[in-house]
């Protein structure tokens, strides 16, 4: 038996909360700047579900692909700390709402579109 998925949403950490935003966890591996964890307002920090430095570096400094941005960071969540996060987040989904935080400019081309992709 499959249990229910709520609502899952991307949004940037810089917009204010919504009071339908359930759970909201920040998926960026370094701390937004100008926004302070008092107005965050966030249940969680998963560092452990972003990509790595390493692929992060090598997408934003090269004119990489999305697509092939993604199919390495996907790679990337089959590690067990990365699958144990993404699981975490598949948990949180289950019992409410989910907002996904990111700062990313371009949500649709970031990281989080991939977690979506998986949620």
């Amino acid at each position: 038996m499959s249990q229910a998925r709520h609502r899952v949403q991307v949004r940037r950490i810089y917009d204010p909360p919504e009071p339908d935003d359930g759970q909201r966890v920040l998926v960026d591996r370094l701390w937004p700047r100008g926004v302070s964890k008092a107005d965050a307002h966030l249940n969680e920090w998963l560092k452990a579900v972003t990509p790595s430095a390493e692929l992060r570096r090598w997408y934003h400094s090269s004119h990489a692909s999305f697509d092939e941005f993604a199919r390495r960071y996907e790679a990337e969540l089959t590690t067990p700390e990365a699958a144990q996060a993404l699981n975490h987040l598949r948990d949180l989904a289950t019992s409410s709402p989910l907002t996904l935080l990111t700062a990313a400019r371009d949500p649709d081309h970031s990281h989080t579109a991939v977690l979506l992709r998986h949620l």
